[in-house]
């Protein structure tokens, strides 16, 4: 495939998605670097192996997938030049996402409330990689309701049809990525204690 008779806006549009994945696969790496620390770390002597996750933080796992399904549906009804469907299903994914950080903010009260704290002389080693993972991830996931903001109003802009969805899909799929990344790191909290 000669990639020099692409059209400038393909090459950067394939230039987009390829900065993209590269930043996916840099917290990919990140994210295993944390969790693999989270593993190693649970032999030492003074790691909980008793505690309940907040129950918001499942609350805002199911919260962050139906964000992501409603994305996709912007993404297909964008495909679809249905403009007004896209409009609401992309405000829809940005009050979800709002909600999914709230939802993180509960579950770092109910840590505390339980008596868990990030740092300090009553805290652990294992809270403390937990409330470590789960800010960075929310910290992320600003950075994805931002990107979604730029994409709301360039949605606005009529930007986006049938036959222009780059930076839309280019959002979901950071989107999507954030999800996935959540369920994996709930699913490894929950399963490995």
């Amino acid at each position: 495939m000669d990639l020099t008779h692409k059209s400038e806006k393909q090459k950067s549009d394939n230039a987009k998605k390829m900065m993209l994945w590269f930043g996916i696969v840099s917290l990919i790496m990140a994210f295993a670097g944390w969790t693999s620390a989270y593993i190693v770390s649970s032999s030492r002597e003074d790691w909980l192996k008793d505690f309940d996750l907040p129950s918001a933080f499942f609350w805002s796992t199911l919260i962050i997938v139906v964000s992501s399904i409603t994305y996709f549906l912007a993404v297909q009804a964008t495909k679809k030049d249905k403009k007004s469907q896209a409009a609401i299903y992309l405000w829809t994914t940005l009050v979800l996402g709002i909600a999914f950080i709230i939802l993180q903010f509960v579950g770092f009260s109910q840590l505390i409330g339980n008596g868990f704290y990030f740092t300090g002389p009553t805290s652990s080693i294992t809270m403390s990689y937990i409330f470590l993972i789960a800010v960075v991830h929310v910290a992320h996931v600003v950075a994805g309701l931002v990107s979604l903001i730029v994409v709301i109003v360039n949605q606005i802009r009529g930007k986006y049809s049938s036959t222009e969805v780059n930076g839309l899909e280019i959002g979901a799929t950071f989107w999507h990525f954030l999800d996935l990344l959540w369920v994996y790191l709930i699913l490894f909290f929950y399963l490995y204690r």
